[in-house]
C-alpha cells in the first residue's frame, strides 16, 4: 500500500524542499528552516517506503545534505537571536498571493509563545476586526500556548460603528477558549507592530489589513486568505532578548 502513495509522498517532499531553498537563497532563514525541517520529514517517510536499495542510498544523502543546511541556519539564526542582530525583511507585492496570517507567522508561533501585542491604528471596519480576528483564530490553532492578547488600536469615532461591539464579543468567544483579550484605545497611536514573548518583533507596513477586498462573495481567495491577492508592503522581523512585559 505505501508503494502506491510513494510517487504523492516523493513530489511533496520535493516541493516543500525545493520551497525551503528559495527561502534560504533569499535570506529568510526562520521560514526556509521550518520548510527543511517539514520537507526532511517527508523524506524520512519515502525512506521508509522505498525497497530499491540504490534509491534508499540517494535518499539517506539527501536528507543528511539537507539536515546539514538545516543545523548551519539553526545555528546562524540563534547566534543573531542571541546579539539581538536578527532582522529578516520580505516583501509582498501588489497582487501576490500565498501571504495568509499562517504562512506569514507560522516560523515565529512557537518557543513558548504565551502573549502577544497587537498595535495597529486599523481594528475599526468591519473587514479589520474580521482580520483580526483571523489572526486570533491563527494564534488558537498554533503549536503555542497563548493566554493572553493585547490589543492597542484607534477607536472609531462614527457612532454607528461597528467596532466596539464586535471587540467584546471577540474577547468573549475568546474567553470561552481560555485566552484573555486586553483591548486598549489611543488617540495617537500610528505606528503597527505585533510583538511575541518569544522576542519576535514583526512590523507590517499596512498592519494586518494587507488583504485585498475580494472580486465577489463566491469568488476564489473570499475564504482561504492564502489564495487571497495582497496590496504591496513590506514586513520586517526581529528578534530582541528583551521583551514587552507590560
Amino acid at each position: 500500500m505505501a508503494q502506491d502513495f510513494l510517487p504523492g509522498m516523493e513530489s511533496s517532499a520535493i516541493s516543500v524542499l525545493k520551497r525551503a531553498v528559495e527561502l534560504d537563497q533569499s535570506s529568510r532563514f526562520q521560514e526556509s528552516l521550518v520548510c527543511y525541517q517539514e520537507g526532511i520529514q517527508l523524506l524520512l517517510d519515502v525512506l521508509k517506503a522505498v525497497k530499491d536499495d540504490s534509491k534508499k542510498v540517494h535518499y539517506r544523502e539527501k536528507i543528511k545534505g539537507y539536515m546539514g543546511r538545516a543545523e548551519q541556519i539553526k545555528d546562524h539564526v540563534n547566534k543573531l537571536k542571541e546579539e539581538g542582530k536578527y532582522h529578516e525583511q520580505i516583501k509582498i507585492t501588489g497582487n501576490s498571493t500565498g501571504f495568509s496570517y499562517e504562512s506569514l507567522f507560522k516560523p515565529y508561533i512557537r518557543d513558548g509563545l504565551t502573549e502577544v501585542w497587537v498595535e495597529d491604528p486599523y481594528i475599526r471596519h468591519v473587514h479589520q476586526l474580521y482580520n483580526f480576528l483571523r489572526f486570533c483564530e491563527m494564534l488558537l490553532k498554533g503549536p503555542c500556548k497563548v493566554k493572553t492578547i493585547h490589543l492597542l488600536t484607534s477607536k472609531d469615532e462614527d457612532s454607528s460603528s461597528q467596532q466596539a461591539i464586535a471587540l467584546v464579543e471577540i474577547k468573549q468567544s475568546m474567553q470561552s477558549q481560555n485566552v484573555f483579550l486586553d483591548i486598549q484605545y489611543s488617540s495617537t497611536i500610528h505606528d503597527r507592530e505585533i510583538r511575541f514573548n518569544n522576542g519576535w518583533i514583526i512590523k507590517i507596513g499596512r498592519g494586518l489589513d494587507y488583504f485585498k477586498k475580494p472580486k465577489g462573495r463566491f469568488s476564489i481567495g473570499y475564504c482561504d486568505y492564502d489564495l487571497r491577492e495582497c496590496h504591496e508592503t513590506t514586513v520586517d522581523i526581529f528578534h530582541t532578548k528583551h521583551t514587552k512585559t507590560t
